[in-house]
């Protein structure tokens, strides 16, 4: 092939144009000492500039000056020609050379940061489109698609290998590929994460026909669910920290796949209370939840729940933890304890126990990722809008009215409260700002129902009974009244409604319908 001769170029060619500076200078630095040409624009070619090294700007290269404030720098033909030309292909070749068009032989680039910009808070449209980069993409995608020939370097941390391999003249087709990869993903995420945030500025209600979700690893977990399954957590790059990302662990050993599970479960209900709550978890259901004046009190009524199934659990408060409960919560073993905060006394109690993890959450917690809940299948995904529904105590239509006084509002919303959060079939008894027994995941109600009065037990008398879905026959609620419970809430819709009322008047209990199922499968 044709020794390449243009413009006084007769050595390998590496364009540089970076947002992110790390590693740059050692970079070129490391190019020039191997007898490499630069090309660079903007801050990039100012680094290199003041720092001494050779290097031609890329205006002054293709005869194009940079224009519209900067928007067009590298949009142009003996930029891209240079990098997708086919060295092994006579035609290309020949067209290089009428057009006078060298070679290009690597890319370091990386983006505007668009993700970083987009997370700012009180950012503006305005300054989130002007962070959309157009010419780093361009290059990056020309140099990957030709990585035949040309390699594209678009992380910092690729440079020190890159240089080193050069150096011994081991660069490969192989690292070509492997950084072409990173290439693509990269400008995957990039584009990902920029339609992402145009569909929320958009506000659309509708999923879209095309869904794209870019995410990057956060942390690397030991296993899954299991010690044979691989397992990361992901987030997306661009989105406001929320929820397990927002959080900061102080203390204990790393986090499981079903730790963060469990956490993001206990989390989603407790900070849906408005008073001083607390919740317990198991294997993603709630086994324990209690409400009171302060969190002591809700600790205990949540712990009082169900006191066998709680041991080991996930412990989540919707108010800071100080010495009291840690006091009561280090007489018994817990997988986690979260809360917006810790006292330093607290957290000196909880420090004898080292393998508790102790995990600092934010204020609030969202009910799903980014207003999304997305579930893989054989096949495919499933995506749906996370359950944020709650039908108002006041709305709630009074299909029974029981001999005992009405029950508590309080009581009533932490049942249906709980109930949203319990996997279907799910049956929650609550009396007195806790709950006292739970029915989950039973392919049949009156399943449910039996295990959630088992658990109560005398604690069922008087009891309140929050369903995640109709009752489809009345033999679920006098189950319940055999137990002793006096008022049932449930979303209503079942062919035999009518049994069911008919069964509650019969039997002296209060009846609810809401209107609103919540099955969590």
């Amino acid at each position: 092939m044709k020794e390449w001769i243009f413009a006084g170029i007769d050595m390998a060619t590496a364009l540089l144009s970076v947002y992110d500076k790390t590693g740059l200078l050692p970079l070129a630095e490391g190019l020039h000492g191997l007898g490499w040409h630069l090309l660079a624009t903007g801050g990039t070619l100012k680094a290199l500039l003041e720092a001494g090294l050779p290097v031609q700007e890329v205006a002054d290269y293709t005869g194009a000056p940079e224009a519209f404030g900067g928007r067009v720098k590298t949009l142009h033909p003996r930029i891209h020609g240079g990098l997708l030309y086919r060295r092994e292909e006579a035609s290309h070749v020949a067209d290089a050379e009428r057009l006078d068009i060298p070679p290009i032989d690597l890319v370091v680039v990386n983006l505007y940061p668009f993700e970083a910009t987009a997370a700012r808070p009180g950012v503006t449209p305005a300054e989130c489109i002007e962070q959309i980069d157009i010419g780093g993409p361009s290059m990056i995608r020309s140099a990957a698609k030709n990585h035949a020939a040309v390699t594209v370097l678009t992380d910092p941390g690729q440079y020190e290998m890159f240089l080193s391999k050069l150096a011994e003249g081991t660069w490969s087709l192989a690292d070509r590929k492997a950084c072409a990869l990173a290439a693509f993903q990269r400008t995957a995420a990039y584009d990902a994460a920029i339609s992402a945030w145009m569909a929320i500025a958009l506000d659309a209600e509708a999923l879209p026909e095309r869904f794209s979700i870019g995410l990057e690893a956060k942390q690397g977990l030991r296993y899954g669910e299991n010690p044979h399954q691989h397992a990361a957590f992901y987030v997306r790059p661009g989105a406001p920290e929320e929820g397990i990302a927002a959080s900061r662990q102080l203390q204990g050993k790393e986090l499981s796949f079903n730790n963060l599970l469990d956490a993001d479960a206990a989390a989603r209900t407790v900070f849906q209370f408005a008073a001083p709550s607390c919740v317990i978890v198991k294997h993603n259901n709630p086994c324990g939840v209690g409400r009171g004046p302060h969190v002591l009190e809700a600790f205990l009524k949540a712990q009082a729940g169900d006191p066998v199934s709680s041991f080991g659990g996930i412990v989540a408060f919707n108010r800071p933890v100080g010495v009291e409960v840690a006091q009561a919560m280090v007489q018994s073993f817990w997988e986690v304890v979260m809360a917006p905060g810790f006292s330093a006394e607290a957290l000196a109690i909880f420090a004898a126990k080292k393998q508790l993890r102790i995990l600092e959450t934010p204020a609030t917690w969202p009910l799903s990722a980014h207003g999304l809940d997305l579930r893989s299948i054989g096949g495919g995904f499933l995506v749906q809008r996370p359950d944020d529904a709650f039908t108002p105590v006041e709305q709630w239509q009074v299909k029974a009215t029981g001999r005992g006084p009405r029950p508590l509002m309080e009581d009533m919303v932490l049942a249906q409260t709980v109930a949203k959060a319990v996997k279907s079939n799910a049956i929650v008894l609550v009396r007195d700002g806790g709950t006292v027994g739970i029915g989950a995941g039973q392919m049949s109600r009156v399943d449910s129902v039996e295990i959630a009065c088992r658990k109560a037990g005398d604690r069922a008398k008087g009891a309140i009974l929050g369903s995640d879905a109709f009752f489809p026959f009345a033999d679920g609620l006098e189950v319940a009244v055999q137990h002793g419970v006096t008022a049932f809430i449930e979303p209503g819709g079942s062919l035999r409604d009518k049994d069911v009322i008919e069964a509650a008047q019969r039997l002296g209990v209060w009846l609810f319908f809401t209107g609103t199922r919540h099955f969590r499968h």
